[in-house]
């Protein structure tokens, strides 16, 4: 391709973060970067092809059919109450310990992830729930919303997750194993947070004191909270993990059994399950809506000729492969300070994807980096989504003090990327045991 389309991609690539940090919606912004750069590339009769045919094709997608049902699948959960559930009996197992409180609300992120799938709902969720009890027990404001609203990143990571059927959508890429290889590096995710979390009450007990120690029978008789949430994604991950359906077919029976438990517990009637379908159809259609749009702005990207001609210049450049990776997972460290998950990946994906299989970097490694950067971002200064999230439910908090809260997060979480760069192990070992 002539550099003309280079320079056309480079330009609209601009004009979309543009936009984006002005406040444009992401498939506003797809739109209109991938159908004007398609025009002055192609010219518009060409653009206006690719933009139906594109339409067309990408809606008959069956993954499009998992977004609403992941979706629909985590508000029911919350509404249900399982979310709670699962706070209420982790708080009383390690609520007696120094920062207990707060290794709940991880553990209870993790857990309320594996039935939802988006680290915003999450951190809300669990803000409403945990917050007044880790106030009851004197814990301080900045450390108590700064652990819920870096735990929330939690919810993108355990599968099933938004971020990962998002990134299989684009690249093409196994959603099944993305699930899979989501799953060893939340769990250490969540090990380290628990252990900063036991280090940083060691070095100043005010931030969390220990809460009552309830005994074992209490902890034991807690324990049935969990299996609702527990037996949901045995379900989901099981049965994908197994080979027993496929993703999509595992968000119908996940749907089902949270409905089912939901029903069998009273905490779901006609009232909240019609409410659920109010708030999951919105969320629903603005993602698939962006997923389209993103399929716009990456044919666009492919026909300009700027990843090819990237990847030959990284290529002629003869540098070290992990040192061009290390690169990309500071782009999206730094992008995703300013821009939703979604919208980071949308624009970076057809970029970045043809220079990490030329480099020969595995692609469901690769997701799981990309992930782990963007949860790092939604966390750190100055415009951390998920810290604005939290915030906007406690406007009684400074804004300084839950930066401050979240800063040895966002350590624990870059510590967590260099390591699983390093150690790709630890995203695809379950996909060959």
């Amino acid at each position: 391709m002539e550099p003309i389309g280079v320079q056309i991609a480079i330009l609209m690539l601009v004009l979309a973060v543009g936009l984006m940090i002005t406040g444009f919606p992401v498939a506003v912004t797809m739109l209109i970067g991938g159908f004007l750069g398609m025009c002055l590339i192609r010219g518009f009769g060409p653009a206006t092809a690719v933009l139906g045919y594109v339409t067309w094709d990408q809606s008959l997608n069956q993954i499009l059919v998992i977004i609403p049902l992941f979706t629909w699948m985590g508000v029911m959960a919350a509404k249900g109450g399982i979310s709670g559930d699962a706070f209420t009996s982790l708080y009383k197992w390690v609520g007696q310990f120094r920062g207990g409180l707060a290794m709940a609300v991880s553990a209870a992120c993790a857990a309320f992830g594996a039935v939802c799938g988006n680290h915003i709902a999450t951190a809300v969720a669990m803000t409403r729930i945990a917050l007044p009890e880790m106030r009851k027990y004197n814990y301080q404001d900045g450390f108590s919303v700064g652990s819920i609203a870096a735990s929330g990143n939690l919810g993108i990571m355990i599968p099933p997750s938004g971020a990962f059927i998002l990134y299989g959508f684009i690249t093409q890429t196994s959603i099944r194993d993305l699930f899979i290889a989501g799953i060893l590096p939340g769990v250490f995710v969540l090990i380290l947070f628990c252990i900063q979390i036991a280090v940083q009450t060691r070095l100043n007990p005010r931030l969390g004191p220990a809460g009552p120690n309830l005994g074992w029978i209490d902890r034991l008789k807690s324990t049935y909270l969990l299996l609702p949430i527990a037996a949901v994604f045995l379900i989901v991950m099981g049965g994908i993990y197994r080979g027993i359906f496929t993703p999509t077919e595992a968000a119908c029976f996940g749907c089902f059994a949270v409905l089912v438990v939901g029903v069998a517990r009273r905490r779901l009637n006609v009232k909240g399950l019609i409410q659920s379908l109010k708030e999951t159809l919105p969320v629903a259609a603005m993602i698939m809506l962006m997923l389209i749009c993103a399929w716009i702005f990456a044919a666009m990207m492919t026909a300009s000729g700027l990843p090819n001609t990237l990847t030959s210049y990284i290529a002629g450049l003869e540098i070290d492969r992990y040192l061009v990776l290390a690169l990309m997972m500071v782009i999206y460290l730094v992008a995703g300070t300013i821009m939703d998950i979604y919208g980071v990946l949308v624009i970076t994906l057809p970029i970045f994807f043809p220079i990490v299989l030329a480099l020969g970097f595995n692609p469901i490694h690769f997701g799981v980096l990309c992930v782990l950067c963007i949860m790092a971002g939604s966390i750190s200064p100055p415009f951390g989504i998920l810290v604005y999230a939290v915030h906007g439910l406690n406007r009684d908090v400074p804004m300084f003090a839950i930066f401050r809260g979240v800063l040895p997060f966002f350590v624990t979480l870059v510590v967590s990327i260099f390591v699983i760069m390093f150690l790709p192990q630890l995203a695809t070992f379950l996909l060959s045991s």
